[in-house]
Parts: C-alpha cells; structure tokens; sequence
C-alpha cells in the first residue's frame, strides 16, 4: 500500500474515532430563563468548566428570555423537543408534574446534597412527597424608596402604613416636574402581584378557605380602591397599564420616582447602573390592622421525565449547586440565597439590602399550588388594567374575575 493510502486510512481512522466519541458524548440541554445580560455568560462558563472536568460531556446551554419562556417550554414538551433541563416558575410546576413530564429527583438528592437549601426555598417544589425541582433563583419582594426626594418633600421617614404613603405620595407630588411619587406597574408579568401588597395587608387572600376565589371580598375592594385613588390623584406615573415591571424600576434607577415595590435585584442594577443614587429599602405598608404580606418568589429548575441523558443531567446539576457557583450565580443576579452556607457568607450576611428582604420572610407569601394559576393571574390583571383604565367598577369587575377564576378552579379539579 502507498504511503498515500496509508495517510488517506490512518486520516478516515481518526475521523471515525471522533465520530464515534461524538456518538457516544453525553449532551445535556438546559433552556435557562434570561434574568439580565449576565444570565447567559454565567452558565456558558459553567458549561465549559464542567465539560472541562467531565471529558465527554456536551452542555448546551439555551437562554430564553421570560415573557416567551413558559410559551417556548409548552411548545418544546408537546413537540417531544424539550431540553434535559429547564428554569421554570415554580407555580408552572404543578401543570408538569400533572402531566408527568417533570422527572422526581430523590433518587440522586443525598442527606448532604438536601442539606445545602434553606428549605423554605426548597419546599414549594417538593409535591405528594416528591422533589421535582431545585430552586434556582429566589427572591422575596420590598419598597425601595428615593431618600433625596423624600428629603426634598420633608417626608422623614418611609411610609409604614398605606395612609402614610398616600400622605408621602402627595408631599413628593408637589416637587412637581417629572417626578413620580409611587411607581405602579400595571402591564404584564407580576401586574396581579402588585395589587397583592395592598390586598393582603387588608387581610385578603387569594383563595379562600372554601377553595373558592377571594377577589369578590371587601379586602380585594378596598386595595382596589387604594390603587383606583393613586391612580386618579396623581400619585403615580401616568399610563399605568402601559407599563411594566422594568419600566418601572428604570424609572427608579433615573431617580423620578419616590417610592415603589420590587425584588432584590432592583438593588444590584442600582449598583450598577446608577451608583450616585440615594436609596432605602423598607417594608411592604400595613393595612389598618397592621397586616402586611410580601410576594415569596421561587424559580426551579427541573429535569424532563424524557431525558436520555439524565445522569450527566444530574451531576451538571449538582456541580451548580455547590457553594461557589452559587455565590457567583446569586450574587451576580441580585438574588437572595437559597443555599445556607452562601446565605452566612459576609457577601450577602452583611449586605443591608438583603437583610431587609430577608426580614420579610416570615410575612412572605408564594402563588398558591394549584393548577391553572397562570391562568387565573391572567383573570386578575385583565381585572386591574379595566378598574385602572375606569372601564369597570370596582366591585363589579372583581366579582366578575372571581366567577371566572372559580369557573377555572372547579375545571382542573
């Protein structure tokens, strides 16, 4: 044989080795929901350092932003084209455990493994004694305050009760220009949770201890109220409805509005973006009885009860959930952490912010475990944006969200 032929076999050799590695790699997908810019290059490095530690393995990472994220992930699963793993809104959880495609994780979690979570963290993903997911991210919610505009408006000290932030509101209202005293979002994700603040702290609760909706009660009408009054005195941003979460808190960042409530990463992008601003962050207001009520947010990530891979899945899972990553992850993203020895860090145990989170926990309250409460959040803002724009009154738009919700409710029983 030719020296030719001898380079043309020992080169279609070689190919056919790493053809025959590529067939055989262990390719994990993770679809990874788009938190900020730095979302994706946290896990692309992740990646690469566990690939680097685990020759063979393939981790693709796919980051999808929120607003298309549950939409993307539905389509995927009904197509069979699903990743290996996924971020998910726990409150999405229920639907696929339901559906039998989120697999149970029990059988690789360990004593040590369980032990690293804070469990109030933990608990929302474990269903009928099962864990189906792992918190990835976690947050709680809190009022952010400008101190330079309550100084300029004579306001000493951050509202405890709503009373006190109408007052405040109307104080910071006469600085007059294009100054906004309480910022209030009322488009898109979370537009139903901003009207949770006041309706909880009227003693309201989502779903009544007859399993029936609590929106048709007086707590749901006087918050309603509340935020109708805001809205028609000028204490707000104007056009509402048109505005989101981020147009919101960007509003905050560029120091034109007085006071609004949002999630702990609000205080990262402020860091960031804004570091001359003079900022405090205090608690949800009271009702007249003194209650109050903060939004509990989890987001898990879960392995699909179709993945061929599911031991690489798991070990890529386990390498992200030690300590270090998740400082890095957490830190990064503004979030409060879900792992112990992250939360004793002095990173985030002598972080002021985060303390004032994490001193509402005991008040936090989570999306109720129920099927169809996309669904029935929907119901709700569609409700508010009515109320808000004055195209339904008060009682008779929540009386008539409350019968739908309940019409959802008795359908997935």
């Amino acid at each position: 044989m030719s020296l030719h032929w001898l380079k043309v076999a020992a080169v279609g050799s070689v190919a056919a080795i790493a053809l025959a590695s590529a067939a055989y790699a262990q390719t994990v997908r993770v679809t990874v929901a788009e938190y900020s810019s730095k979302t994706g290059p946290y896990f692309e490095k992740a990646a690469t350092a566990f690939e680097a530690a685990n020759p063979g393995t393939d981790i693709q990472i796919e980051v999808v932003p929120w607003d298309v994220l549950q939409q993307k992930l539905t389509t995927d699963i009904s197509g069979g084209a699903n990743a290996d793993l996924a971020i998910i809104g726990t409150r999405w959880l229920i639907d696929y455990v339901s559906q039998g495609v989120a697999a149970p994780l029990d059988g690789y979690i360990t004593d040590e493994f369980k032990g690293r979570f804070i469990d109030t963290f933990l608990s929302p993903s474990v269903m009928d004694g099962k864990t189906y997911g792992l918190p990835i991210a976690a947050s709680a919610r809190a009022m952010y305050y400008n101190k330079s505009l309550f100084e300029q408006a004579g306001v000493a000290e951050p509202p405890a009760t709503w009373e006190d932030l109408k007052g405040a509101a109307a104080k910071i209202k006469a600085i007059g220009g294009d100054v906004y005293a309480y910022g209030m979002q009322g488009k898109e994700i979370e537009t139903d949770v901003y009207f949770y603040y006041a309706f909880w702290s009227y003693g309201g609760n989502l779903i009544d201890a007859d399993g029936t909706s609590g929106l048709d009660t007086d707590a749901a009408y006087q918050a309603a109220e509340l935020y109708k009054s805001l809205i028609d005195e000028g204490l707000t941003e104007p056009g509402v409805t048109s505005l989101n979460r981020e147009d919101v808190q960007n509003l905050f960042k560029q120091g034109r509005v007085g006071m609004m409530i949002t999630a702990p990463f609000l205080s990262s992008q402020i860091k960031d973006e804004a570091p001359d601003l003079q900022y405090g962050v205090t608690a949800i207001p009271a009702g007249p009885d003194g209650a109050r009520g903060t939004y509990g947010v989890t987001d898990s990530i879960i392995m699909f009860e179709n993945s061929q891979n599911k031991d690489t899945a798991w070990k890529f899972l386990d390498y992200i959930f030690t300590t270090p990553l998740r400082a890095e992850f957490t830190g990064g993203e503004g979030f409060l952490p879900v792992n112990k020895e992250v939360a004793a860090s002095p990173a985030f145990a002598d972080n002021a912010d985060l303390k004032a989170f994490a001193a509402l926990l005991p008040d936090a309250r989570f999306a109720p475990v129920i099927p169809g409460w996309e669904e029935i959040a929907a119901v709700t803002s569609n409700a508010l944006q009515k109320i808000y724009l004055g195209e339904g009154e008060i009682k008779a738009t929540l009386d008539a969200a409350a019968a739908e919700i309940d019409g959802i409710i008795a359908a997935n029983k």
